[in-house]
């Protein structure tokens, strides 16, 4: 656990050149992708159920916000 002003988990993914960083901080079950809302990112419920499989096992749905911030190379973004 990472502390700040507000405590929060933190992790990281990478595959080949792109980069998630991915923040849980104690909240109302908000999640947001690129300072964007889930359902502004994903247009599909099949995404949005993936993304939110995680929580819903830990039962931490509503309890916890999360805050991703994705990156990849130009050249692979393609």
């Amino acid at each position: 656990m990472y502390e700040s002003k507000i405590k929060y988990f933190y992790g990281t993914g990478r595959r080949k050149h792109s980069v998630a960083r991915v923040r849980v901080y104690p909240g109302s079950g908000n999640i947001t992708i690129n300072n964007r809302s889930i359902d502004d990112y994903f247009g599909l419920d099949t995404l949005k159920l993936i993304v939110r499989q995680p929580l819903a096992l830990t039962e931490t749905r509503r309890s916890s916000q999360c805050a991703s911030r994705s990156t990849c190379s130009p050249a692979s973004c393609r």
